[in-house]
């Protein structure tokens, strides 16, 4: 497969979503985008793996990192892409190729941007954080990350979600005594003993500070519960699986300390968790693309990779076409107006 970066946006979209690239299968998609970025003579190209990098090395005062993964989640009878009434439909059209195409067009057309730009087209985002390509070029290559500001094509109906939020799963177990249930009270119901988990998760107050203007809004919610060995035993055991979702204001060891003291006199195990991001808006980069975007920033609720730039002390923000709501769904589209959009005012501000 050939891209032709001579296209307009949403040919180029068009281009790649038929390009069939569900994660651990992007070698195509990954060759076509070296391949087209190769041919631009001002960009240094690197490849790791199915990951592409290209820069710019025009000494300028500041350096910005667009970056999007290449991969989708798995058919599900939604391609080839079709457009109507200026809609794209088809897989990946909104998460996250119609990003990856104003990517590669901002890479063909900007030749002398105003500030040096890092374009990172990764792998392997829709599954564990073990493959994610971000993530490994933070461990084998730092340096090309190395930015002022960032900005992730994720789908935000084409407007500024800033940061995000972190994400933490534990186990809060409880432990009781097995005993046949025609004679209870010579046990103890470890399901009975988490009536208390239940109680503090039911009486919490969510904190909702303000980071940069925004106000994000955590949660701690128990998302599961385990425990029984039989319909006429008592348990000696149960589990409350437990998801709290954190401002980007609190670091992992913060955020692991406050579940543990909520849960005070319970077993907590951590089984997961990765940092959020902070939004950065105060920087002078970050700035200059609110003005340039326009409307007002919201926060970023999810989790998303924008936190792999937080690790290196990279302020981002998502900004990309689409609506999240339709991301992952077999009726999967994205706008033609906010590819375009996003084309434009990306454009206008790094020209």
């Amino acid at each position: 497969m050939q891209l032709d970066l001579s296209a307009d946006v949403v040919t180029l979209t068009r281009q790649l979503v038929d390009t069939f690239s569900v994660s651990h299968h992007e070698q195509e998609i990954a060759d076509a985008v070296e391949e087209a970025l190769r041919t631009l003579p001002h960009l240094t190209v690197t490849r790791r793996g199915h990951t592409v990098v290209a820069r710019t090395d025009l000494g300028r005062a500041e350096r910005v990192v667009v970056a999007g993964h290449l991969d989708t989640v798995p058919l599900n009878d939604n391609l080839p892409s079709r457009l109507e009434d200026g809609v794209l439909h088809g897989l990946g059209t909104c998460d996250m190729k119609g990003g990856d195409a104003v990517m590669l067009k901002l890479a063909a057309d900007l030749a002398e941007p105003n500030r040096d730009l890092t374009f990172i087209f990764y792998e392997a985002e829709e599954v564990d954080s073990v493959h994610n390509g971000l993530r490994k070029l933070t461990e084998s290559d730092p340096d090309l990350l190395e930015a002022d500001f960032a900005i992730l094509m994720e789908p935000s109906n084409a407007a500024i979600e800033a940061g995000c939020q972190g994400t933490m799963r534990v186990d809060v177990r409880t432990t009781g005594e097995r005993a046949h249930s025609a004679r209870s009270w010579k046990g103890v119901n470890a399901i009975h003993r988490a009536a208390p988990v239940l109680a503090r998760l039911n009486d919490y107050v969510a904190r909702e500070p303000e980071i940069d203007g925004l106000t994000y809004h955590e949660g701690l919610n128990a998302t599961g519960i385990r425990g029984g060995v039989a319909g006429n035993v008592v348990p000696d055991e149960c589990v409350v699986e437990v998801n709290f979702r954190f401002a980007p204001d609190r670091s992992e060891a913060d955020a692991e300390a406050y579940v543990r003291a909520f849960f005070d006199g319970f077993e907590v195990t951590v089984t997961d968790m990765a940092a959020g991001a902070l939004p950065g808006l105060d920087r002078p980069a970050a700035k200059a693309f609110v003005d340039a975007v326009g409307g007002e920033p919201a926060p970023k609720f999810g989790w998303t990779d924008v936190a792999q730039f937080t690790k290196l002390g990279v302020p981002a923000v998502n900004f990309g076409p689409g609506d999240p709501m339709f991301a992952h769904k077999q009726d999967e589209h994205v706008p033609v107006e906010h590819v375009e959009r996003c084309e434009r005012i990306l454009k206008e501000w790094l020209s």
